[in-house]
């Protein structure tokens, strides 16, 4: 199974110029808004055409401007769930999702349409309209809608995007099973960090209409190639960044040289590191204060949220609260409630192996 995307098309703003090859699995795209995410699958749909390219799955050509080939949607065989449900107002749920099924026989029909509201959870609400649906509901009826025609590819349009936080966890457990049980080609297209790391074992990171990134969503956070990648991946910090030795770096915007793990091959012009990845010593005088990469710090400020707490901290030397911070680091508030009334300065480490490297 194999999606393979090599197209080209003209936006307001920029050209959609993209390829890619999809296997048998989910794959997140990433991007912010007006990225050129719902284009792509639109293309790929059969819902607009690439100005140029080729677009194939399984062997099957379903466009290729050199020969003048452009299959229509209702051929391609392909499942899409739109970011606005697109349900059918005057139809109950039993017939939205039988809705592609018309040319089955009755008997077949309603054997797939059982089988998908046992699947997504819709078992006592098939004869009610989607006005009568919680949103959550609703995307599983357009779900089930775009697996009732056996697709052999599915695209998700920021899929979970209109649900408010409880919906949303229940929707990606249902696309977490869905996938596992599909092992097909899945497009998932989110400006989600999280929801594209949870939901894709492969990650395509895109920005006005080009792949800045593409591989194993792991590789990606653990080494974004650019600064523009580590941004739109959630990284916090991030230095203009030389080069003193195979081994070692000057990060100039944070004041301090750091040793890295991996030799420095070839000029970087810039370092990161998460946030979260920040580590900090629990003891005042502790052996962790002597390990490389380990720095004295002080707090700016503190933001909190619901589950953790981001500090934004000044290296080496005490800066006041309007000034401005060299990092910032992300706590669980059980470790901030060990660390708030501990005196300054603390100790933090930037672990050589969490540090990475980017040319541009």
């Amino acid at each position: 199974m194999s999606l393979e995307v090599q197209i080209e098309k003209k936006l307001a703003d920029f050209t959609l110029d993209i390829s890619f090859r999809a296997g048998s699995g989910p794959l997140s795209i990433l991007g912010p808004s007006g990225a050129g995410k719902t284009m792509l699958l639109r293309c790929i749909a059969g819902l607009d055409r690439p100005d140029r390219g080729r677009l194939t799955l399984n062997d099957r050509v379903f466009f290729d401007s050199s020969q003048d080939i452009q299959i229509p949607a209702r051929q391609r065989r392909v499942g899409m769930l739109f970011q606005n449900y697109a349900l059918f107002p005057h139809r109950t749920v039993r017939q939205n999702i039988a809705f592609g099924l018309k040319k089955l026989p009755r008997v077949e029909q309603e054997k797939r349409v059982v089988a998908l509201l046992e699947r997504t959870h819709l078992g006592g609400v098939e004869n009610r309209a989607p006005g009568e649906l919680s949103g959550g509901e609703q995307q599983r009826v357009a779900l089930a809608r775009a697996l009732a025609i056996e697709p052999e590819a599915l695209l998700l349009d920021e899929p979970l995007s209109a649900l408010d936080t409880h919906l949303r966890s229940q929707m990606e457990s249902q696309l977490q099973q869905t996938f596992a049980a599909y092992r097909r080609p899945s497009l998932l297209v989110t400006h989600n960090i999280e929801e594209a790391y949870r939901l894709g074992a492969q990650m395509i990171v895109l920005s006005r209409g080009r792949v800045a990134a593409n591989g194993a969503k792991e590789e990606i956070f653990r080494r974004p190639p650019s600064v523009e990648v580590a941004r739109l991946t959630g990284c916090k910090n991030i230095s203009r960044a030389r080069a003193t030795s195979d081994r070692t770096i000057e990060a100039l915007d944070w004041g301090c040289t750091l040793r890295v793990a991996a030799e420095v091959a070839a000029p970087p012009a810039f370092a990161g590191i998460r946030a979260h990845l920040i580590e900090f010593s629990e003891v005042v005088e502790s052996s962790f204060a002597r390990d490389e990469n380990t720095f004295s710090c002080w707090l700016v400020r503190s933001v909190e949220g619901p589950f953790s707490i981001t500090l934004y901290l000044a290296l080496q030397e005490p800066r006041a609260e309007s000034a401005s911070h060299h990092v910032q680091a992300e706590i669980s508030k059980e470790k901030w409630q060990r660390l708030r009334d501990q005196p300054l300065p603390w100790h933090v480490r930037l672990a050589p192996e969490a540090v990475f490297l980017m040319k541009d």
